[in-house]
């Protein structure tokens, strides 16, 4: 017999009508941000299945953008959140893709621009009950779902490099969970990501930059 959560039963503590178009919406976009590292002076939004189609009735363009700003599921500012990104000065926009059939039904692509200039992509899949899915990080294939601690290490794919990442986690007293590593192909840009049930120390990014072929390590905590 399968046991059932509470937040199965209830689903998420949210602002807005939909816990898969409104909560999951805000969710991936929340995570989002929490990669970009950045206050973010433009955001393109690319919206697929279901969010393609009723994005503005379900409010699923709000959460989005509320996301990105680093509002959660249960802030109030969400209704808000057109004006008070154009009060930030933060350009927004909305395409929704109705062609690609292939794909999750609740998806969205976050193509999000720095302060900085510095620009990151990320494919997201609301999957249900507020709780979600990221699969892509700048086109590359990637599966987590931020309910951990999460270290994201973006690398060259040569040897080494993961026994590196592990030996840091180690050293700093980090529990690994889960340890997956995502490439594009041999000796090219690959992801390593690493979950961990508990907090991970910001010093862990620190040690794991200091290996020559890293060349971005994020840490997002839920």
């Amino acid at each position: 017999m399968s046991l059932i959560s509470v937040f199965d039963v209830l689903g998420p503590n949210m602002i807005g009508p939909s816990s898969s178009h409104t909560a999951g919406a805000d969710s991936i976009a929340f995570l989002a941000q929490k990669m970009m590292g950045e206050p973010l002076k433009e955001v393109e939004f690319t919206l697929y299945g279901s969010f393609a189609k009723t994005y503005r009735c379900h409010g699923t363009d709000r959460a989005l953008l509320g996301g990105v700003m680093g509002f959660n599921t249960d802030d109030e500012r969400i209704r808000d959140s057109f004006k008070i990104a154009d009060e930030r000065g933060l350009k927004y926009s909305f395409i929704p893709n109705d062609k690609l059939e292939d794909i999750y039904p609740n998806t969205a692509d976050i193509k999000m621009t720095g302060v900085s200039g510095r620009v990151m992509t990320i494919r997201g899949e609301s999957i249900g009950g507020g709780k979600v899915r990221i699969v892509k990080i700048n086109g590359v294939d990637v599966d987590f779902t931020g309910e951990y601690s999460t270290v994201i290490v973006i690398q060259k794919d040569y040897p080494g490099v993961v026994a590196h990442i592990t030996k840091c986690l180690s050293d700093l007293g980090v529990n690994i969970a889960f340890m997956r590593l995502f490439r594009e192909s041999k000796h090219e840009t690959a992801y390593t990501i690493v979950e961990s049930d508990e907090h991970v120390p910001m010093s862990v990014r620190d040690e794991i930059l200091k290996n020559e072929n890293v060349k971005d390590v994020m840490i997002v905590e839920p």
